[in-house]
């Protein structure tokens, strides 16, 4: 088994679905025209790409107006974060969370330099968000709330469409970065009150290099990247037609298997993380054991250091990744699980483990035959177990690449 690699990294990136790959290929081999153009050659990649489209607004119940394509969810995050601001250019306040991803954590950051009061909203030890918290920070001067659909770490679902009616009643432009959960979870865009959502190609089983953005119909909007007319005069840049086309064909794929992620890809997951919990003693699950994401679990072991966890994982071919946000060798643990308050001694040694539809009953067994011995192993010769069980989850060095 150890010369296989099995696979538990999905919330970094997933594998290119076979079937996606091949609606590509042609679009990298033969049909290579530029859907601007005039020519009949160039109108099949125009087609391919109004289907596209159709397909990537099929997933998430939008309209195929409503979406354009970008590079990437960053991108997708600052578009329509800058926009938003853009458009209100006499409101300077902005709500997000402690606990977003630093596409959204940094542009927050950022724009504080720039003049505008930012809040960044606090969350339990569950990691969940309060929306009274939510309801006191906005102010007349807000122009918009950026919140997660799901965090990447922990796989939290947070409450959109709550939020979304809140800002409504407020008029407050509510923004949606939505990365993690497009493709695992049901998601109609006709029924909640959000104005911008971002989605990422590679977390879904399209290749790195492209996203979508989706721009509710009369939402105020601002581009990002002036020039040509291309997506209808809101994202200059010859389109990539074949990231494109796999973007789609990843969202139809998607759509045929969101049951699946919810029923065998989460008993997956908690069959992984009961055998987990039940066979490794000083363990905690981070995150809201309710409100996740099928595929996602963040677990934490006291006394010793995730990364590494991650590379004894990686001599038997397992791919994980540790909640620490740093370089190794760093003493900084997540900025998501310091916002949660977890405990010093448990936050440095979290384990991201996060499922596909391709992950087997056969790789988990693996995983939980494995950890067990490595996570007793690392006990043996951890440096942490004199540390007090209460230190501060700050405590230690300060982390240069912190969000």
């Amino acid at each position: 088994m150890s010369a296989k690699t099995v696979y538990f990294d999905n919330n970094a990136t997933t594998a290119v679905a076979p079937e996606v790959l091949e609606a590509m290929l042609p679009f990298l081999r033969d049909q290579y025209g530029n859907p601007s153009s005039m020519y009949s050659f160039a109108g099949r990649s125009q087609e391919a790409v109004a289907r596209a489209r159709e397909q990537t607004a099929g997933l998430i119940g939008a309209s195929p107006e409503e979406i354009l394509f970008t590079s990437c969810g960053t991108e997708s995050d600052s578009t329509a974060i800058l926009s938003a601001l853009r458009a209100r250019p006499e409101k300077k306040h902005f709500i997000t969370t402690r606990v977003e991803h630093p596409a959204v954590l940094s542009l927050g950051q950022y724009l504080e330099k720039q003049g505008y009061t930012v809040s960044f909203l606090a969350v339990d030890g569950k990691g969940r968000l309060s929306l009274d918290d939510l309801a006191a920070a906005i102010t007349k001067d807000t122009a918009l709330v950026s919140v997660m659909f799901a965090n990447n770490e922990t796989g939290n679902i947070y409450p959109v469409e709550a939020i979304g009616k809140l800002c409504r009643e407020r008029d407050v432009l509510f923004h949606v970065d939505a990365v993690q959960a497009v493709g695992k979870i049901p998601i109609d865009l006709q029924a909640l009150p959000i104005d911008y959502l971002a989605l990422s190609g590679h977390k879904l089983h399209a290749p790195k290099g492209v996203g979508a953005l989706y721009v509710r119909r009369g939402a105020p909007f601002r581009p990002f990247l002036r020039g040509g007319h291309q997506e209808r005069g809101r994202r200059a840049g010859t389109e990539a037609v074949p990231n494109i086309v796999a973007l789609g064909a990843a969202c139809a794929l998607a759509a045929e298997h969101t049951s699946d992620e919810n029923t065998r890809v989460r008993a997956l997951r908690d069959k992984l993380q009961e055998r987990l919990l039940a066979e490794i003693p000083e363990a905690i699950i981070n995150g809201d054991p309710e409100q996740r994401l099928p595929n996602t679990m963040n677990i934490s072991f006291k006394y010793v250091e995730g990364e590494a966890i991650l590379l004894m994982l990686d001599q038997f071919g397992i791919c994980a990744s540790s909640g620490s946000a740093c370089t190794s060798g760093s003493l900084e643990p997540s900025h998501v699980l310091r916002a949660m308050g977890v405990p010093f001694t448990y936050a440095h040694g979290s384990l991201r483990l996060s499922l596909s539809r391709y992950n087997t009953q056969e790789e988990v067994d693996f995983v939980t035959a494995t950890l067990p011995k490595i996570i007793t192993r690392l006990r043996e010769i951890s440096p942490y177990k004199h540390l007090a069980d209460d230190a501060s989850p700050g405590d230690g060095a300060a982390c240069a690449c912190q969000a």
